[in-house]
């Protein structure tokens, strides 16, 4: 289990954006998201502007999705969001680049932090050597007429 935890952790270090989906009324509403921190347990730190709709949609229900993507790496990690307003931990996280969306700078008063809390997350990985070895388990699985057998270091579904 800790080593599932491990993988997917390390799978989605590198990454910059996740998209976040979050559920309005029956439908879903996917948006990418700059991320602002992640832990090592998978908890993730993103930024917003109060005024936006994902924050009345968080009000509504907390129960959201952060899914990660490369050419040959995947994952998904539910869990819960809330809304916070810490401006101390908001200036250890404050990246130049977000005067984009907030030209005030870390001083604008519309900021907050969407704290994410991984509950359960899932993981592909076929990238570098993980990659060669599900080439070569698939060419195997073809040829005996088998499926591949499941390998934890490429996939996995794990509790956070």
């Amino acid at each position: 289990m800790e080593n599932g935890k491990n993988n997917l952790y390390e799978l989605v270090k590198s990454f910059d954006v996740a998209m976040l989906t979050t559920l309005h009324s029956n439908e879903m509403h996917a948006r990418p998201m700059a991320i602002a921190r992640l832990d090592v347990g998978m908890d993730a730190y993103l930024i917003t502007d109060t005024d936006s709709v994902k924050v009345d949609e968080i009000d509504k229900n907390p129960h959201v999705l952060l899914t990660f993507q490369s050419a040959k790496q995947f994952a998904s990690v539910r869990g819960e969001i809330t809304i916070e307003h810490d401006r101390a931990l908001l200036e250890t996280m404050w990246k130049q680049i977000w005067k984009v969306w907030f030209p005030m700078g870390i001083t604008d008063p519309n900021i907050a932090i969407l704290k994410f809390t991984a509950h359960e997350g899932e993981y592909w990985d076929n990238s570098g050597l993980k990659g060669l070895k599900y080439v070569f388990d698939a060419t195997k699985a073809y040829i005996s007429g088998e499926r591949p057998k499941p390998d934890s270091d490429r996939h996995n579904k794990i509790k956070l």
